[in-house]
């Protein structure tokens, strides 16, 4: 298990639930709602643990993809899933199916998509080359466990990125430690040295 495989598989989810939402009847409100209901809370739950597992490690270990270091990565990162979760807000002030609802959804879409792509590109491509594989399956662990305790959703707190990743640094600065309980493996080495 890879924090980065879930990352890419929770954006694929997240993808086809915006699809299906375009392949329901407009007047079939209640279908729209509870799979806008369960998308909403989908986006903020994935933001969460984003924010509280993955970006505080990119920052510890990431050296930068595409010319992008990982505090820039992060802080725009932050800011796209504040810019996502204002968009989720504002479709709470139309009717479901109409005009304005379709509007502001394609408005989320729109972020939501952007926002992943370039995760995709840089954050999770920095990650991948950069991680240890048993820290990325660490942080799996603990995102799967972290989302599937959260399914119903958690309260949207926008985050002013600078701060976010000021406050992430200096708990990297103070505790050596990752902040999260990772999988205690037994030892599995010959004892022979370092090969």
């Amino acid at each position: 298990m890879d924090i980065t495989q879930l990352i890419l598989d929770d954006h694929y989810e997240q993808r086809r639930l915006f699809a299906i939402l375009e392949q329901i009847d407009r007047t079939d409100t209640a279908a729209l709602n509870a799979v806008w209901t369960r998308l909403a809370a989908f986006l903020e739950v994935h933001a969460e643990a984003e924010e509280q597992l993955f970006y505080p490690e990119l920052l510890r270990v990431g050296k930068g993809a595409m010319g992008v270091d990982p505090e820039a990565e992060t802080k725009d990162a932050i800011g796209d899933h504040n810019e996502i979760r204002d968009a989720v807000a504002e479709v709470a002030h139309h009717n479901v199916g109409s005009d304005g609802w379709y509007d502001a959804v394609a408005k989320v879409n729109e972020a939501n998509g952007d926002h992943m792509a370039e995760e995709e590109r840089e954050g999770l491509t920095d990650f991948r080359r950069h991680a240890e594989l048993t820290l990325r399956h660490d942080l799996a662990v603990a995102f799967i466990s972290f989302e599937a305790t959260h399914f119903a959703g958690v309260e949207p707190v926008d985050k002013d990125p600078a701060s976010y990743v000021r406050e992430v640094e200096e708990g990297i600065a103070s505790s050596p430690d990752r902040g999260y309980e990772s999988v205690d493996r037994p030892d599995t080495s010959l004892g022979i040295g370092s090969l």
